[in-house]
Parts: structure tokens; sequence; C-alpha cells
């Protein structure tokens, strides 16, 4: 699924079954060495999905660290992302030559279940144009998307940033008709190339009881 979302230069790895917690890094079982069971494998197959990706690029096997704000530390020249859920797994990289940043999402394609999360994820004028789009498309679990595509905005955000982005500061705007979503910034955005960034722009897919999104940014060219 992620290649379609995410296709070439970036590079992508999913696993949609958990890999033996023997086959993290020393540096990375200590992490969650007191952990259940499942989130250490959820926490290794990621970090082994995110290897493959790299590899993509020529480079060696090497622990997936945290960094700042918990976000994964990536080698020099490379920008990437993560994304676990209940049974998927999934990375992308590419070089920062190519990308600014990306982010990218999976989440059960189901209600988010608990009705006070929805206010607490979204802007009135995105409930609305939920409502809307659940009249004539109810198949679509917009609520659970609209959590998504704020994640991959988030993941996109942090690294060009350092600083939290809250649900309420990105008003986000679904168009059904291609696959794409707009998140326009309700606080000051971050400088790419010299340039200030007041959008981020998505795409999202659907299949295999999930719903994905991911966000990319582009270098400004002059």
């Amino acid at each position: 699924m992620i290649e379609k979302l995410l296709p070439a230069p970036i590079a992508t790895a999913e696993s949609f079954a958990d890999d033996p917690v023997e086959e993290m890094f020393p540096e990375e079982f200590a992490l969650v060495a007191q952990a259940v069971d499942k989130r250490q494998r959820e926490f290794g197959t990621v970090r082994n999905c995110a290897r493959r990706a790299l590899a993509t690029f020529g480079i060696a096997p090497a622990p997936v660290l945290p960094g700042p704000g918990r976000a994964p530390r990536w080698p020099d020249g490379i920008v990437g992302t993560m994304t676990h859920c209940t049974g998927y797994r999934g990375a992308a990289v590419a070089r920062a030559t190519d990308l600014r940043s990306l982010g990218m999402d999976a989440e059960p394609h189901a209600p988010l279940g608990d009705p006070g999360i929805l206010p607490l994820v979204t802007l009135p004028e995105e409930r609305a144009q939920l409502a809307q789009l659940a009249a004539h498309q109810p198949e679509i679990c917009w609520e659970r998307l609209v959590f998504s595509a704020k994640e991959s905005v988030y993941k996109a955000w942090y690294p060009l940033t350092g600083r939290w982005l809250g649900f309420e500061e990105a008003r986000l705007t679904l168009d059904p008709t291609d696959a794409t979503f707009t998140a326009q910034l309700l606080v000051p955005g971050p400088l790419v190339d010299g340039h200030r960034l007041d959008t981020f722009t998505g795409r999202w897919l659907i299949g295999s009881g999930l719903v994905m999104t991911a966000v990319t940014v582009a270098p400004v060219r002059a």
C-alpha cells in the first residue's frame, strides 16, 4: 500500500506482521526493555522497516533512535517518517535534496469510538465538512481520516520547527475527488528555503482495513 501513497524518489517499506524482538539493535531494545511484548515487537518491526527503506539509498543497518520530541533521528542527508497501528508497520525515507520533510500515519479504518475525541481534534468548520462528506460517502470513516491527516501534518511539521503543533492549530480541508487534503496553518509556519510555509498538502489511501495519510514538503526552488 505504502508505495502507492509515497512513490519514488521516496523509499518505503511496510510489514503486516511483527519481526522477532531479537532483530532489534541493543540500543533500541534498551528503550523498550520494560514494555510489554507487543510494544517491543511493534517498536522493533517499524525500525526494521526503516532500515529496509534506508538500504535503498545504500545506508548500512544501524539503530533508529528517538531524538528531541521523540521524533526519529535519521542519517545525515535523510528525512523520514514511521508509523504503526494494529496490524501494520511502515516507514518512508527520502534524500533531503528531494524533500525537506515528510510525515505519514496509518490508522484502522474504523470510527474513532469515543465521541469525545472528535471535538478535541477538529475545529467547528472541519466537523461541518465531515458531516457533509459522511452524508455522501458514509462508507468512509471521515473522522478517523481527518485524525490521521493531522497526525501526518504534525510529523512533517516537527522536523522543520522543533515545536508542538496542536490539533486546533491547523485547519484541514479534504478533497474526496482526488483523495488529497490541505492543512492551513493557523500559527506562523516554518521557513523552508527562506520562504514561509503556510499550508501543508497531503494524500490519503484506504485499503486492507486501514486509512493511511501522508504529507510531503518539497524544496522551494528559486
